[in-house]
């Protein structure tokens, strides 16, 4: 493995906005923020966007293994969920599923693993990457949730960008890295790291949660490392939470993000998702929102994340489908004293 410079990745991050002129320059230039084109390197399940990323404290289930590891272990579910992204300034899409697993292992560990990949601006630098993880969560008495998770990200782009010479189809190495000897482009990202969590329940409703990303510090914005804090309320019908997180390697200095969700679970099957952020790095405030249905077996969200900008224009959309497992019956001996299996699937489930 090669480490990316600052300079180097600067380079990159710029050439997913501005290396495609017919995906991303129109009559007017669009002022999208690199950071932005490539969110984060965060992977965000439909609830987690619509919540604005605020889920480091009551952020259960599939949206455990991308925030905060340990809130796998807050509630008994086996959930297995289809994930899409998609970002139309950059033709940023990303698919995949995720998996989290709290109740068939009779250690109380809980587990989760994670699959995304996805393509950024295919008609032009043509940047591609799989994103895998795999985490555990284990409970301290009733109070105390740990968890980790490992992450392994690999990164190529097979187009040419504004540092590369398209007519001698020559690469620039910090423009998307090196070739090898055959001249094919080789990962400007190839590298494993991990997150870390821990969360509190301060009451039975109200979580304090700590979350870092990245921990190995790559020292590159492809792989901020970030260090989070999340104060949330969460109950059957009702879930209120506000994040900070400070974004080690993104800019040229640490920089903060301030993010509040709200989710309100109508009629026990329809949640009515909202939330804000303001990104301190881009200068811009963003607003989230979205919807879905809850059932005993399955679910199925869509949310929508916009900046409220006249000259940053970035919007973000997620899906999910999820089924409920422990719904089945097939885990039901497990669940057995902690909660049924329709509660897990429909309400507390979610929570």
């Amino acid at each position: 493995m090669r480490p990316v410079s600052r300079a180097g990745t600067t380079a990159v991050l710029s050439a997913l906005v501005v290396g495609s002129s017919a995906s991303i320059v129109h009559a007017q230039e669009i002022a999208l923020a690199p950071q932005l084109a490539y969110s984060y390197g965060e992977n965000e399940t439909a609830r987690s966007l619509a919540m604005a990323g605020a889920t480091r404290a009551v952020g259960n289930g599939t949206t455990a293994i991308f925030s905060n590891p340990a809130n796998m272990a807050l509630t008994r579910l086996y959930h297995i969920e289809a994930i899409g992204q998609f970002t139309p300034e950059v033709t940023r899409a990303i698919g995949g599923g995720a998996i989290v697993d709290s109740i068939t292992s009779s250690t109380r560990i809980a587990g989760g693993l994670a699959f995304m990949g996805g393509i950024i601006d295919p008609d032009g630098v043509d940047r591609g990457f799989i994103d895998a993880r795999a985490a555990a969560a284990y409970p301290v008495g009733d109070r105390v949730f740990l968890g980790i998770g490992g992450r392994y990200l690999r990164m190529i782009q097979d187009g040419f960008g504004p540092l590369d010479d398209a007519a001698a189809a020559r690469y620039s190495s910090v423009s998307g890295g090196l070739v090898d000897a055959a001249g094919k482009r080789m990962p400007s990202v190839d590298t494993l790291t991990f997150d870390a969590g821990v969360t509190i329940k301060i009451t039975q409703s109200v979580h304090l949660g700590v979350a870092g990303q990245n921990l190995t510090h790559p020292g590159h914005g492809l792989l901020p490392t970030t260090i989070g804090a999340a104060l949330g309320y969460g109950s059957e019908s009702l879930t209120l939470e506000v994040d900070g997180v400070a974004d080690l390697d993104s800019w040229n200095k640490t920089t903060a993000r301030v993010m509040a969700g709200g989710e309100y679970l109508a009629g026990d099957h329809y949640p009515i998702r909202l939330g804000y952020r303001f990104d301190q790095g881009a200068g811009v405030h963003q607003l989230s929102g979205g919807f879905g249905y809850i059932g005993q077996e399955i679910a199925a969200e869509v949310s929508v994340r916009r900046t409220l900008s006249t000259t940053i224009n970035s919007t973000m959309i997620a899906i999910g489908l999820t089924y409920h497992l422990e719904s089945s019956g097939l885990t039901r001996n497990r669940v057995s004293g902690e909660g049924t299996a329709s509660e897990a699937a429909s309400g507390e489930g979610e929570k």
